[in-house]
């Protein structure tokens, strides 16, 4: 047996949100048994643990819409978008339209002198074209996503106080939003969207994903820390696998966070959960400094994708 098919056995002897995307992603798997498998994620583990928080009668999570954090609605409609919740699940789908009610409005004008930070927006766009809603405030959060695009490619949630430098932690954000609005076929303005995607991408890739392109150094130490869920923090490994997501083609830029990806690889052929965002949770999926099965998935997409550096062979 190869270390690739030892990986393989142990993620698939995992959550069956695991094991879900594990199937969808790196085994080549019949779609009808991956809609199964996926429906099974709200019955079984994590998965039915996060609904088993749900509050049928306000339609939230946490009390709250966006805080406390990270037990609020938002983020725990955002964990389970990332973990493959199926996108037809009641009290998600219930939930994320109620979130995009009571967080979108005024075109997204929270009060007269302050608008709704841009990294929220990216993370709602996304909760809520994977369920595929249908509204006009969807086409607003468009608009304004493409009015705040700084010029050297990215964003910023501090455009308002006069940042002029885009953020890493607010450009993922957005462009897993844009990537999940493309995947359900919305229209709206979407080559303009594309356009500005391609100038976000080339914003990352002048920072080798985590360096300052002014000198050379890492921009945060926890750029370079293997977390999940991201929350809306900024990692290599989201990146990298956001970038394998889209099939972005292989670009040279990438090269040092794809050999520090590597190197986090342990004798255990796993990688680790390097680091914890603080904060409320409704249950940790991991724990810090154990080998991570989420973790260790997303790097096997990432090398499956640029596998001239896939270190053994399937």
């Amino acid at each position: 047996m190869t270390i690739y098919d030892e990986l393989i056995n142990w993620l698939l002897s995992g959550d069956v949100s695991i094991k879900y995307q594990t199937r969808r992603d790196l085994l080549e798997t019949e779609p009808e048994e991956l809609e199964k498998l996926q429906k099974r994620i709200a019955l079984e583990g994590w998965g039915k643990a996060f609904l088993a928080k749900y509050n049928s009668q306000t339609g939230q999570w946490g009390n709250g819409w966006y805080t406390p954090k990270w037990i609020s609605t938002h983020y725990t409609l955002l964990e389970l978008k990332n973990i493959g919740i199926h996108p037809e699940t009641p009290q998600y789908k219930n939930s994320a339209e109620l979130l995009l009610e009571h967080l979108w409005y005024n075109k997204g004008g929270i009060r007269p002198d302050r608008m709704l930070d841009l990294c929220i927006v990216g993370m709602m766009l996304g909760i809520c074209c994977y369920t595929a809603i249908k509204s006009p405030k969807l086409n607003e959060m468009v608009d304004y996503i493409l009015a705040a695009e700084f010029e050297d490619g990215g964003w910023n949630c501090r455009w308002e106080l006069g940042a002029h430098h885009s953020s890493l932690h607010t450009t993922i954000s957005i462009l897993e939003g844009i990537q999940q609005y493309e995947k359900g076929e919305y229209k709206y303005r979407i080559n303009e969207l594309l356009e500005q995607r391609r100038k976000a991408h080339e914003f990352i890739l002048q920072h080798r994903l985590y360096k300052s392109d002014k000198t050379g150094k890492s921009i945060n130490k926890n750029f370079t820390m293997l977390s999940f869920p991201g929350r809306w923090y900024y990692n290599i490994l989201r990146c990298l696998d956001y970038f394998q997501s889209i099939d972005l083609p292989y670009d040279e830029r990438m090269q040092d966070a794809l050999e520090l990806l590597l190197k986090k690889q342990r004798k255990s052929n796993r990688w680790p959960l390097q680091h914890k965002i603080p904060g409320l949770v409704h249950f940790d999926m991991e724990q810090i400094r154990s080998d991570s099965r989420w973790n260790t998935l997303r790097a096997l997409r990432v090398l499956e994708q640029y596998s001239e550096l896939l270190p053994y062979s399937k």
